[in-house]
């Protein structure tokens, strides 16, 4: 195992926490209103910054996975691979709609056309 690349991910996921620990810090400030709510949920699904927000990019990352384990596994009967493009395609589909409809409950004028 390359222990650079292992220690570069962890760093990255530590980074990444740090930065979803702040999200989460905002969204328990007691002077949060449901616009704003809705706002950070949209925000969350699609990121003006970044195509697609986080959830997509996380379901990249776990296709990513997915295709490496494709290519890695043994027998390539499909035991790791499998699960990941499941798990992917249910943050896509399942979370990201979800946080698309908790956001336009909360503020269905705050909704994109």
């Amino acid at each position: 195992m390359n222990r650079t690349r292992l220690d570069r991910i962890r760093a990255s996921i530590g980074i990444a926490q740090l930065a979803l620990q702040q999200v989460e810090d905002d969204l328990t400030a007691g002077n949060i209103d449901q616009a704003e709510l809705a706002a950070i949920l949209r925000e969350l699904v699609d990121d003006t910054d970044q195509a697609g927000g986080l959830t997509a990019s996380l379901a990249q990352l776990l296709t990513s996975a997915a295709r490496r384990a494709e290519q890695v596994e043994p027998d390539r009967n499909g035991d790791a691979s499998c699960p990941l493009h499941e798990a992917a395609a249910l943050i896509t589909d399942d979370a990201g709609q979800r946080l698309i409809l908790a956001a336009r409950a909360l503020d269905p004028q705050g909704a994109p056309e």
